[in-house]
């Protein structure tokens, strides 16, 4: 992101900059507009944002965001007993799937945080996240890119958490990303007209 404040969109509307990103316009704001900080809850939801953040890793979010449909198709919709049962035929055929990123290491980590999230309590997984959601008074408003974290006390700790149960590629940045993706933290910026929505 750059260190600059919210932009007006083609619509008029302030945005977060990464919102509005020259080439990815369209996908960004959309996302940006009615996804990226709005609550998530459930196991699979949160389960299917573990694998997409951990996917993203080194890449940009729009190359995930536009093999999101591929993901949901290759992972059985991120149902986590689905996934769990995945056997090696099926991480042969992930390998070979066009459809989303060909990384054999996030591909085995994807199908094994279904089996770390299987063996958890049914809502476990969402109240584990959800408790690290740090006090929404206990934060300052970020005015400009430059002021969002890119690492919490929070996320560390959610890190530490998922990876005691057995989950992979859940570094304090990864965690960090889930967090404001999923609503648990509110990184748009003090002027952005979705702040308030979410």
């Amino acid at each position: 992101m750059s260190g600059q404040g919210v932009v007006p969109g083609p619509d008029g509307l302030l945005r977060c900059p990464w919102g509005l990103e020259a080439e990815t316009m369209a996908d960004y704001r959309v996302y940006h507009d009615t996804e990226w900080g709005r609550p998530v809850h459930g196991d699979d939801a949160l389960y299917e944002r573990i694998c997409l953040e951990a996917f993203q890793s080194g890449l940009s979010w729009l190359t995930i965001l536009r093999r999101r449909e591929g993901f949901r198709a290759a992972f059985a919709d991120f149902s986590i007993a689905k996934v769990a049962e995945f056997t090696e035929a099926d991480e042969q055929r992930l390998i070979a799937d066009p459809g989303i990123i060909r990384n054999r290491a996030k591909i085995a980590a994807t199908i094994s945080n279904a089996r770390a999230a299987a063996a958890l309590a049914p809502g476990e997984l969402d109240e584990l996240i959800w408790s690290h959601a740090p006090a929404p008074d206990g934060r300052p408003v970020p005015r400009t890119a430059t002021d969002v974290a890119a690492i919490t006390a929070e996320s560390t700790a959610l890190s530490r958490d998922l990876k005691k149960r057995g989950f992979r590629f859940v570094g304090p940045t990864t965690a960090y990303a889930l967090m404001q993706a999923c609503g648990l933290v509110n990184d748009h910026l003090a002027d952005c007209h979705s702040r308030d929505v979410v």
